[in-house]
């Protein structure tokens, strides 16, 4: 597909979202005005065959109201392809802007981010085939690396604008999560498939978890005290999906349900002195621990 004819598929998807419902005239104007149009009208039968293909390739769907003949996007879907179709299309869209700034790229500074690229398209292979994946990984815990790394992918997770994989080690039976940008010497078992055990469910696995370490412990309710000015930035990015506020006269408290994992506690540390935690005691503690510790590097020598 021509980088062009997906941009025209974005643009498409963008403008029938952003105003709800908009008639085919109306469209085909704001089309006329858009950069990638060349100043031409669409086709009607261009418009159909675009619809068509966003279907089949975002599986969504543009319906027509038949009494105002308005356009819209079907809501029916379920939430994950929604929510990867909403990345997707964020993704390439945020592409196409930063495409055409080349004469002012001395004045806009990215974000240098680990790269997945290099990998991220063969693990979504074989976790749509079911083939195990061997590599050899390169962990900062560890000064050499482990090769003839072997996992049957379950899922992915990106974090923090970093691709993860996670599924059954074979060698030790064990479910582990993995950074893409860590891996090398790839290699996809395209000859061996493997079946995800019926009482395996993902999104059970993630779903108490904060970031990508799923194995620490019980659930626990957590609450967090703010200031009115921290708890603006909390609504505008929760920090997990379980988010809840009640909102004081010079503060508001969150509420979380989650497992206390040390990149949740780094997280609350992050934030600095204007956030304590309430609850429980046990996150509270590593909170503290952790506080002492870095004090401890600052004290004079004795």
């Amino acid at each position: 597909m021509s980088k062009n004819l997906l941009n025209r598929y974005i643009w498409l998807i963008d403008t029938i979202k952003r105003h709800g419902a908009i008639t085919r005239e109306r469209l085909n104007r704001l089309w006329v005005q858009s950069p990638i149009s060349d100043g031409e009208p669409m086709p009607r039968r261009t418009f159909y065959n675009y619809r068509n293909a966003i279907e089949e390739l975002f599986k969504i769907n543009i319906e027509c109201n038949p009494s105002t003949f308005e356009y819209y996007i079907d809501s029916e879907s379920d939430s994950y392809s929604e929510s990867v179709t909403d990345w997707l299309l964020n993704s390439a869209a945020m592409s196409n802007v930063l495409s055409s700034v080349g004469e002012v790229s001395d004045r806009i500074f990215l974000e240098d981010v680990p790269s997945a690229r290099m990998h991220l398209s063969a693990v979504i292979g074989a976790l749509k085939e079911y083939h195990p994946v061997s590599f050899t990984y390169h962990p900062y815990t560890r000064v050499n690396p482990s090769p003839g790394v072997t996992v049957e992918p379950y899922f992915l997770k990106i974090f923090r604008q970093r691709w993860y994989v996670t599924g059954r080690n074979v060698r030790e039976d064990k479910i582990k999560t993995y950074a893409l940008d860590r891996m090398t010497d790839v290699n996809v078992l395209d000859t061996v498939t493997f079946a995800i055990p019926d009482d395996f469910d993902s999104d059970a696995f993630v779903r108490d978890a904060f970031g990508i370490v799923f194995s620490h412990g019980d659930t626990k309710e957590v609450a967090l005290k703010v200031d009115s000015r921290q708890a603006k930035y909390l609504r505008a990015l929760p920090l997990h999906h379980s988010q809840q506020e009640m909102v004081h006269d010079s503060y508001s408290v969150f509420h979380y349900r989650l497992r206390l994992t040390p990149d949740f506690v780094q997280e609350i540390l992050s934030l600095g002195p204007r956030v304590m935690v309430m609850s429980p005691p046990e996150l509270r503690a590593m909170v503290v621990s952790s506080l002492k510790e870095t004090i401890a590097l600052y004290e004079p020598l004795k």
